[in-house]
């Protein structure tokens, strides 16, 4: 599915004067489903079109909602803006209210899971606009000290070296790091190579793309409040993840899972960071079976 394609999905929402896209499976039912609703949360540097290959199988049992985060995709990359972890918190907050979301269940996938887990730390707190149903946690380094961050991020998150690194970056570049991610990069179409990257540098997307790599920063500025909050959650907790993940693999699973009481644990074999693009059917049903329980 193409950038043209995927935005039809969805519509843009103004949240506190940005412009946020979002598909929302429920937008269209003008009956009132009682499906439970279920948010998706995406990571970097892509966007929401993550889901395009999952969204109608789990849109079959959920109200499946999932926005780009400032900064990503089709949503605003605004130049006046911190990117800080905590406010696309508040973003996506903000959005569920606006959307009419009182309860749900989160999936959140890299850069995201940071997202929800400082979700999970204020409603720790008792802060909890939105009920919280359940956090699964996908593929991501909130145990930022357990990943094998790539060289480019590494050149993105250098304050000096950021913005050169960002200009003079190109999609030949782009792909051979996505491949690299994938257990199988047979499993990554062109296509789908194309529409990340027209996606990412839309509307000016590497002018802010070394600021919102940052967001490896505030992993190690809030290690405690976010680790912290996976350990004293009295949330169900779900661990979903792609073994041969090189950046976050089966090992950073498992430690989320001894920390985590009573989480629950599925690892998917012979998948690697992106597993809801790399084997979406194994993926989905694993997601489905976790939320069931």
């Amino acid at each position: 599915m193409n950038a043209k394609d995927w935005s039809a999905t969805g519509a843009f929402h103004s949240i506190q004067s940005r412009s946020v896209f979002v598909v929302d499976t429920g937008a269209d039912d003008s009956t009132g489903s009682d499906k439970p609703t279920l948010v998706l949360l995406h990571g970097y540097p892509t966007s929401s079109h993550d889901y395009y290959r999952v969204l109608d199988d789990l849109a079959a049992h959920y109200r499946v909602i999932v926005h780009d985060h400032l900064g990503f995709g089709l949503s605003d990359k605004p130049r006046d803006y911190s990117y800080a972890l905590h406010e696309q918190a508040d973003f996506a907050l903000l959005l569920w209210q606006h959307l009419g979301v009182r309860s749900t269940h989160v999936f959140s996938h890299d850069y995201g899971t940071s997202v929800a887990t400082e979700l999970l730390a204020r409603w720790n707190l008792g802060f909890r606009p939105v009920s919280l149903e359940s956090i699964t946690l996908c593929n991501g380094s909130v145990h930022i000290e357990l990943a094998r961050l790539r060289f480019i991020q590494k050149l993105l998150r250098n304050e000096t070296l950021g913005p050169l690194v960002a200009r003079l970056s190109s999609q030949r570049v782009f792909n051979r790091n996505m491949r690299q991610l994938w257990h199988d990069p047979a499993t990554l179409p062109q296509a789908d190579l194309d529409t990340m990257w027209e996606l990412l540098t839309l509307n000016g997307g590497k002018a802010v793309l070394p600021r919102i790599t940052q967001y490896l920063r505030d992993r190690v500025l809030y290690w405690h409040r976010w680790v912290g909050a996976l350990q004293q959650s009295q949330l169900p907790l779900n661990i979903l993840w792609g073994a041969e993940d090189p950046i976050t693999g089966r090992d950073v699973a498992e430690v989320h899972h001894a920390e985590a009481p009573g989480s629950r644990l599925t690892v998917l074999d012979g998948v690697g960071h992106y597993p809801m693009l790399e084997a979406p059917r194994r993926w989905t049903e694993a997601l489905l079976a976790l939320l069931a329980e």
